[in-house]
């Protein structure tokens, strides 16, 4: 039976439209950009297969485009949709902290921190410089390591914060092994960038520690 011969609850298209896109499944989700299944298959059976194949869902989205175009059922064309939709995300993100928008709800940079460090092969360190109203400057990787540790010299945050103009500074890292527990070292790093962003009258205002569940804020915890 073809997706279009469902009960039309059932179809992720109107689903989507009824119940939002947060109502469907990953692999729903996923059958929506493939528009049509591998021979024998519809859209839904062949996103089950790839995700059982190569995923779960985090895995095969962060292959990059070629390697997408290289899977069953994908494609080139399918594998630019999906990568499209993905590069479209992050820029939705950006876009509430851009420039001329206080950033009024601290998870949000958070969130941002985790689209653009998550999936990272080695550890990097980034900071987001904003101005005094809080609006955001400029995102940069400043640091970049191995699988369990990046070395982070405050005087170059300083230096890049001093270049920015910034009033404020909001800096994050990824863990490659999945697991968000701060550090001994993460919180050593901490205190160190808080005092030294202090001796130029730059408050560093949060650090996230990224891993594959939630963002973990160390201002939160009271580390900051």
């Amino acid at each position: 039976m073809q997706i279009r011969d469902w009960p039309s609850a059932e179809r992720p298209r109107e689903k989507l439209l009824a119940a939002g896109a947060a109502a469907l499944s990953d692999a729903e989700l996923l059958a929506i950009f493939l528009g049509s299944g591998q021979r024998g298959l519809d859209a839904v059976a062949s996103a089950r297969r790839l995700l059982a194949d190569h995923g779960p869902l985090r895995a095969l989205l962060e292959q990059p485009a070629p390697a997408l175009a290289t899977l069953p059922g994908l494609g080139p064309a399918r594998a630019c949709r999906v990568a499209a939709a993905l590069e479209l995300g992050t820029r939705y993100l950006a876009a509430g902290l851009a420039r001329g928008e206080a950033l009024t709800d601290p998870q949000a940079a958070g969130r941002y921190f985790a689209h653009r460090l998550r999936g990272q092969q080695s550890e990097v360190f980034a900071a987001l410089f904003l101005d005094t109203r809080h609006r955001a400057l400029a995102f940069e990787e400043l640091f970049r390591g191995t699988v369990d540790g990046a070395e982070v010299h405050p005087r170059e945050v300083v230096r890049r914060a001093l270049a920015h103009n910034a009033a404020a500074v909001i800096v994050g890292h990824n863990h490659p092994s999945g697991s968000a527990d701060p550090s001994a070292a993460d919180r050593a790093v901490t205190a160190r960038l808080k005092q030294a962003l202090q001796l130029v009258d730059v408050r560093l205002l949060d650090h996230f520690v990224i891993g594959d569940g939630a963002p973990v804020s160390l201002a939160a915890r009271g580390w900051v």
